[in-house]
């Protein structure tokens, strides 16, 4: 399966460069609900929630009254996750809050668990330079990929893996670290950063894994209406 992203920042749609450097931005809303809209499943991740610096919670709405969506960025408690959900949201994707002075925080991942059930949870495993990113990226820990998927997987329906070494640079992902990830877990498998073929987004159904895709198709890199017919 392909997943969509849509990337929101300072009320628009965004491509970042490793989670950096703004590459493309967008304000037609309508345009793209349009072209995803016969995905089963579309990301949604509010960067300016993710490293602090406001929200765009007012047009998450929009996006979530016409598209299946998965909604990440700033989610660090199961009140902000509940608000979430209400709005709409098919699942929630967390990640800094499963990671607490340093290392991996299964109470935390329990407790949400427990009070929003395992199925509405995607647990965030961004690497940069092979350790776990926290904090929109901008805070790198010691902790291996492979660990936390190992130690969490009990307590999420789904874990997305990003690399962010990668991310935006349309240069494909590195197949041997999705593979041991792959490995890891017997959970659903989303993955992220550079995916930019047909092929490797094949490639990865292969191996039981989906693909979450923006900077390509926002460029129109890929064939859409052979990915929706991959994906239906």
């Amino acid at each position: 399966m392909l997943i969509p992203s849509i990337d929101l920042m300072n009320g628009k749609i965004v491509q970042l460069v490793q989670g950096k450097k703004k590459a493309l931005e967008f304000d037609d809303f309508e345009g793209w609900i349009e072209r995803f809209s016969h995905f089963p499943l579309v990301q949604l991740i509010d960067l300016d929630a993710a490293i602090g610096s406001g929200d765009n919670r007012a047009i998450l709405g929009q996006f979530l009254k016409r598209l299946p969506c998965q909604v990440g960025g700033g989610i660090r408690s199961i009140e902000s996750a509940e608000e979430i959900l209400e709005l709409g949201a098919r699942r929630v994707i967390l990640g800094s809050t499963l990671v607490r002075d340093g290392e991996i925080n299964v109470d935390s991942a329990k407790e949400i668990a427990a009070s929003l059930g395992a199925e509405k949870l995607v647990f965030a495993v961004d690497s940069k330079g092979g350790r776990v990113a926290i904090r929109g990226w901008r805070e790198i820990t010691s902790i291996a990929p492979v660990d936390m998927v190992q130690t969490l997987q009990h307590w999420c329906g789904a874990f997305l893996y990003t690399h962010i070494d990668t991310e935006g640079l349309m240069q494909g992902i590195p197949l041997g670290t999705v593979r041991a990830l792959r490995e890891a877990t017997s959970k659903q498998l989303i993955v992220a950063g550079g995916i930019s073929s047909n092929d490797e987004i094949e490639k990865l159904h292969k191996m039981g894994v989906d693909a979450v895709v923006g900077m390509a198709l926002y460029l129109g890199k890929l064939d859409l209406e052979k990915i929706q017919r991959s994906s239906s």
